[in-house]
């Protein structure tokens, strides 16, 4: 069986406070708070979800906020980097935004391309890049508009403790094509115009530890439960464990820890986000799943209370 991924359905992060989440998220990148929910494996956090105005597969990234929790170290076996996709022309946009929050960021380039790599509040490394594949995002908010706006993801830079092991994976189990070599990295890109391309640190570091700050995981797009369930065969059949199915609501969801450390999911492009809440109001109210519906009040007096704001 050959498969191959269209690219990078979702990254999922740990990080600390929810409402200084929100506000770099929604109120400096620009991103829509499209479901706010809680975590399904540990009720009493939220699970918020940021992307483009309808939340479109390769635009979403997710996070786990608890306020207090231990820092992380980023390092091998996870996603060192996420890079974000902007409009060619945007470049000196996110300059100047990034100086007007008095967000810290510094210009590198590789492969051709110009970065600009900053951290967000709580440590999670990102970057910006301009590129011209990928549909643009039609969601305004905070002065952030559609023709700068963030389109998605332009993909990630992977932390292996076995980078042979993980450049095997990508290439010949995942689908994805190596394209070249650059310094210490490796250049990876599946067929999709979003969340494409990966960038493999191909010498091993220092272990990472999870806490605030860091990936948990990164999700890969399966076209539909056929295709995922294709894919959960395909992924044993190479060697690897692979959890059962998993219901996330808004996808359906199975895992697995490939041999670099790093935590991998396969996700499903449907339902999406929308087919609990309007297109409209998506992100407004707190959404639970019906296993937890008894318990909102209980958990709506647990979660800190957050609200997406336009910041000065």
């Amino acid at each position: 069986m050959e498969k191959q991924t269209n690219g990078i359905h979702h990254i999922s992060a740990i990080v600390g406070h929810p409402q200084e989440n929100v506000d770099f998220y929604a109120g400096v990148l620009g991103l829509r708070l499209v479901k706010r929910t809680i975590n399904f494996d540990d009720p009493g956090t939220y699970h918020l979800y940021f992307g483009d105005e309808g939340g479109e597969p390769g635009t979403i990234i997710t996070f786990f906020p608890w306020a207090g929790a231990r820092q992380g170290v980023i390092g091998d076996g996870q996603v060192g980097v996420t890079s974000y996709a902007v409009p060619k022309g945007a470049m000196a946009f996110w300059e100047k935004r990034l100086e007007k929050f008095h967000v810290l960021f510094t210009k590198t380039k590789r492969f051709d391309e110009e970065y600009l790599a900053f951290d967000d509040p709580h440590g999670l490394h990102l970057e910006i890049v301009e590129r011209g594949a990928g549909a643009i995002n039609t969601w305004t908010f905070g002065g952030v508009k559609p023709e700068v706006a963030i389109k998605g993801f332009g993909g990630a830079t992977l932390y292996s403790s076995r980078p042979d092991k993980t450049a095997d994976l990508l290439e010949n189990v995942m689908g994805l094509e190596r394209l070249r070599k650059e310094g210490d990295l490796i250049r990876f890109q599946s067929s999709g115009d979003i969340g494409n391309i990966i960038d493999l640190r191909a010498v091993p570091a220092e272990r990472g530890r999870m806490g605030v700050g860091t990936v948990h995981h990164i999700a890969w797009r399966a076209a539909d439960d056929s295709d995922q369930l294709e894919w959960q065969q395909h992924i044993a059949a190479n060697g690897y464990g692979v959890t059962p199915v998993r219901d996330r609501n808004y996808f359906n969801a199975v895992y697995f820890r490939e041999h670099g450390e790093i935590l991998f999911e396969i996700a499903t492009d449907p339902p999406g986000f929308a087919h609990d809440e309007s297109a409209e109001t998506m992100g407004e109210q707190l959404m639970l799943p019906a296993q937890y519906e008894q318990h909102r009040e209980q958990l709506k007096r647990t979660l800190i209370p957050i609200q997406v704001r336009e910041l000065n």
